[in-house]
């Protein structure tokens, strides 16, 4: 293929050739690259020329920088990373010699490894309290004496003297809930617990965390593992009403929290069944009424917070649980290998004689 050349070729071949004797380093750095590297420039000069004629000097000045730049042919290098520390102290898992935790404890201070003190701090949750504070102590024999009886009477000039600090109290609780009222709250309360109670059956944990405390929760599911609850809710014997209102501070004098007791008359069914289908507790066609008394409870810093199920008080008088019903297993006897229960023939036990107490 021939060439045309150009009234400019003259001019731009001398200027190639200047840029690359200035790119191009000494003859004592050339001697330390491959051999062929020489006769790889002169094939690629020639081949550079035509396509670098037509282009202007600064970018041909950057193409030949980074094509004859000797850095880019030296060969690579690879970095082998070496362990040169020794371990003083292995872990027990993998030299099991040392099976108790005094011996490992004692290995590992004699290869100088400081084991630090554990720190016994329990931690604190601040979005609901540890307990009831104040509680509310049930008079004997509520829901069975009549107000107008002696001690009826008695119950209700108790009541009249809590009822002072539950008014300071229901005071401080307007402050940050102002939407609070003594009338409409029962009711409210009565529609957490049955959603709660629900929830339970289910178990839907993100639901019921949402309508019980931090408190609370454990004492709910504990021990429902493998078991099935039925719980329903009848009717409502006697109207919900507050008997008893506390507004304690935790932490800071500011950090207020609302305790709200509701008492509760109501009819419900429960019946819990064990893993094995059978009923253990209650039965679900047979009502019971049943007298709560039940604590709510709020965080009132918390712009956001929620009424929720905090806890219940149990008088001293109230009766006694039913007992429940457990599945156990009974021993049998020692099988062989390869022998079926229905195998074993028992000896039959003989008749006792009978005797004679009278004639």
């Amino acid at each position: 293929m021939k060439l045309h050349e150009t009234p400019h070729s003259s001019l731009d071949s001398s200027r190639f050739n200047l840029l690359l004797e200035l790119a191009t380093p000494p003859s004592s750095q050339w001697s330390r690259l491959l051999p062929g590297m020489q006769c790889a420039k002169s094939k690629m000069a020639a081949s550079m020329q035509l396509s670098m004629a037509r282009q202007p000097l600064r970018i041909c000045l950057q193409r030949v920088e980074c094509l004859l730049n000797p850095a880019r042919l030296a060969p690579s290098s690879l970095v082998v990373p070496v362990r040169t520390k020794k371990r003083h102290f292995i872990p027990p898992a993998v030299n099991a010699k040392y099976a108790t935790p005094e011996e490992q404890k004692k290995h590992a201070r004699a290869a100088g490894f400081v084991v630090p003190h554990e720190r016994l701090a329990r931690p604190m949750n601040i979005a609901c309290t540890a307990g009831i504070f104040d509680a509310y102590v049930p008079p004997e024999g509520d829901a069975r004496i009549s107000s107008l009886s002696k001690e009826g009477l008695k119950q209700r000039a108790e009541q009249l003297k809590q009822n002072v600090a539950s008014q300071l109290a229901i005071r401080k609780i307007k402050d940050h809930d102002q939407d609070f009222s003594t009338k409409t709250f029962p009711e409210k309360a009565q529609e957490i617990l049955i959603e709660a109670h629900h929830n339970l059956t289910n178990f839907n944990k993100q639901k019921l965390h949402s309508l019980v405390t931090e408190r609370c929760y454990p004492e709910m599911v504990r021990g429902n593992r493998y078991k099935t609850i039925r719980w329903t809710f009848v009717e409502s014997l006697e109207p919900p009403r507050v008997v008893h209102v506390r507004c304690p501070d935790m932490v800071s004098k500011g950090n207020l929290y609302g305790q709200v007791t509701v008492r509760m008359h109501t009819r419900q069914t429960l019946a819990i069944y064990d893993r094995f289908g059978r009923l253990m507790y209650g039965g679900e066609e047979i009502p019971k009424d049943v007298l709560e008394y039940v604590v709510f409870e709020r965080h009132l810093v918390n712009p956001y917070g929620l009424w929720r199920l905090h806890g219940k008080i149990v008088p001293a008088w109230a009766p006694s649980k039913d007992p429940i019903i457990k599945t156990v297993v009974i021993p049998g006897p020692t099988l062989e290998p390869l022998q079926e229960y229905e195998d074993i023939s028992f000896p039959e036990a003989a008749p006792t004689q009978q005797t004679q107490w009278h004639q």
